[in-house]
């Protein structure tokens, strides 16, 4: 296992254990953080700070969540991992979508490293 795989392994256990603290230990603070869905970006994070705030408000949208990594890809400063996505809302969402709902989904997430930091996430559902 590469030192990257270890690092985002460690990202995501703190993703499905809902620990911040975790999840962003290996992020440089002037990272950028990104999330597509259907082709569009609909979010947009400078820096730790936001991205930290974001993570803490999205522990409440789950009761439950889990994501499982199916698979790594390398290029020389990206990483980028295939998941399924598995979780029960944790509250009503504006799209329909109701509290207590099971969510399962596909996915991939592109890390971008500076050494051992992880400077740029892009979510990609």
């Amino acid at each position: 296992m590469t030192e990257r795989e270890k690092i985002i392994e460690n990202y995501i256990e703190g993703y499905n254990q809902f620990d911040v603290n975790k999840m962003i230990i290996a992020f440089a603070d002037k990272m950028v953080f990104e999330n597509i869905q259907n082709g569009e970006i609909n979010m947009t994070l400078n820096g730790l700070t936001q991205f930290r705030e974001q993570a803490e408000q999205a522990k409440a949208y789950f009761s439950q969540r889990k994501q499982t990594i199916k698979s790594f890809k390398h290029t020389v400063i990206t990483t980028e991992i295939e998941i399924d996505y598995d979780a029960i809302l944790g509250m009503d969402f504006p799209n329909g979508m109701k509290k207590g709902q099971h969510l399962n989904l596909t996915g991939k997430s592109i890390f971008e490293f500076e050494g051992n930091k992880i400077i740029k996430l892009v979510d990609i559902s």
